[in-house]
């Protein structure tokens, strides 16, 4: 039997159970609210168990509602039964591997056991070395691209999707599919003719979680993650409607996990409403530090500058700070713009014509001292 509560500070102990339950990377055994998006995947997936061609998919939701753990979980689930031996399942983030060489890299890992040399080996060898493998050993390939939209900054996502998709032509008994994952609701994408010919998914949404479903997750959590005593109901709820009011499950994850910080530091042996009010301060805006850690140097300084201008500021003005401080072609510093808009960073509006012509007006979502915040809880 543990220590009762009352101990466990007296011998340097900690709140924490499980302290890795609050990291917003874990994968909980007990996945619940989502069996209806699970059963959607699954569908897509069943095929290949069979023999079959796996089926295309769309999996699409705002952040925070379970669509990257909804595929683990399933891909786990495949490669754990007999059936899925024939199968590869590669999930990919796209933030961070966003060119082509640099997805095929990832496959190349999971198909070989190892990546490819990062120079001297040309796409054309990677590519023809996963294939023939898998052309090799009759299996199907179905690789997850995480945050999807990210490839269409740099104008890769074609190329990809293309060569994924196109590959059972060329390596007889190969089957292949796609599960586009897109957390930015508004972000539209056009796919060439030849890929949109191709990718046809089934389309899966993952909406919003209730207050009442995030409830039940945070006391899941609670209960893995902290000894018995130490967040009371009337905690967890006051934690659920913070992250309920930000509409992003991970505020109140990330939020539980300081408040019981906080309150190992005021050597409480419980979280008490003033721990969570603190917490909160220092939490609110995980998303927007997720962001940050997403962007380039030159990205992250266009974003600083936009939220230094106040309300809103002229694109051709912007570009005039963005030169001074990178040296950055026009085009390049509107491709950034585009980017910081359709990860929903800044807002932007054509009106009227500046010195150069049509011009945008750039409205940052973040002030100046809400990034610098969350660039100092980066460190």
């Amino acid at each position: 039997m543990g220590k009762p509560i009352k101990d466990l500070l007296m011998s340097g102990e900690t709140l924490f159970r499980e302290e890795r339950v609050f990291d917003l990377g874990h994968i909980p055994e007990n996945f619940i609210h989502r069996d209806a998006q699970m059963e959607g995947i699954a569908l897509c997936l069943r095929p290949a168990l069979r023999g079959g061609r796996p089926l295309n998919a769309r999996i699409l939701g705002p952040p925070a509602t379970g669509k990257t753990t909804a595929v683990k979980v399933l891909f786990d689930q495949v490669e754990a039964t007999p059936e899925g031996q024939k199968v590869v399942c590669v999930h990919i983030n796209s933030q961070i591997h966003s060119s082509k060489f640099a997805i095929f890299s990832q496959i190349h890992k999971k198909v070989l056991g190892h990546a490819p040399p990062e120079t001297g080996v040309p796409f054309q060898r990677v590519y023809e070395q996963v294939f023939k493998k898998l052309m090799k050993e009759e299996k199907s390939l179905v690789v997850a691209l995480d945050d999807m939209n990210y490839l269409f900054h740099d104008r890769h996502a074609n190329d990809i999707i293309y060569d994924i998709l196109k590959a059972p032509e060329f390596f007889p008994g190969v089957r292949t599919a796609l599960f586009g994952i897109l957390s930015d609701t508004e972000f539209v994408y056009k796919l060439e003719a030849r890929v949109a010919s191709l990718y046809k998914p089934q389309e899966v949404f993952f909406p919003p979680y209730s207050m009442g479903e995030m409830l039940d997750i945070l006391r899941n959590r609670t209960k893995l993650g902290l000894y018995p005593g130490v967040a009371s109901d009337e905690v967890i709820e006051k934690v659920a409607s913070y992250a309920s009011a930000h509409g992003d499950l991970r505020v109140g994850i990330e939020l539980l996990m300081v408040s019981a910080r906080i309150a190992e530091a005021d050597s409480s042996r419980k979280i008490e409403d003033a721990h969570v009010e603190r917490a909160y301060e220092r939490s609110r805006l995980v998303n927007l530090r997720q962001l940050l850690q997403s962007l380039d140097p030159e990205e992250l300084e266009l974003m600083k500058l936009a939220a230094g201008a106040g309300d809103k500021i002229d694109s051709g003005d912007l570009y005039t700070h963005f030169k001074e401080r990178v040296g950055q072609s026009y085009t390049k510093f509107y491709r950034i713009l585009d980017k910081l808009e359709s990860i929903r960073m800044i807002d932007t509006k054509f009106t009227g014509h500046g010195r150069k012509g049509r011009t945008r007006i750039i409205t940052s979502r973040y002030g100046g001292e809400e990034i610098t915040g969350a660039l100092q809880g980066q460190r």
